[in-house]
């Protein structure tokens, strides 16, 4: 899914407008990793955490995992709820920005 951001940003020289959210590629060794990632917090359920899900985000849209925390908070809250809604096998929730 490319999702059109509200507030491009700069990253590493390069500016970003949109993102391909392509959740459907991730593998069970991604979340694994991304917990691994994030493993020094004490989070009893990772779906709602945001740090986890920005980790999940960047991989699904192949992209460094430091990225999804720099856009905009709008952007971000955006793209988490996407990620968490995916892995609780809940609907999509449609944006205005998001196209499908």
């Amino acid at each position: 899914m490319k999702m059109k951001l509200k507030k491009p940003i700069n990253f590493e020289g390069e500016l970003i407008t949109e993102l391909n959210l392509d959740l459907d590629c991730l593998t069970g060794k991604d979340m694994i990793d991304a917990q691994k990632e994030i493993q020094s917090l004490d989070v009893p359920v990772l779906e709602f955490n945001k740090e986890y899900l920005a980790v999940v985000a960047a991989k699904a849209c192949g992209m460094p995992t430091d990225l999804i925390p720099l856009l905009g908070i709008k952007d971000f809250s955006t793209i988490t709820v996407q990620v968490q809604n995916f892995l609780l096998g809940e609907e999509s929730v449609t944006e205005p920005t998001l196209e499908e």
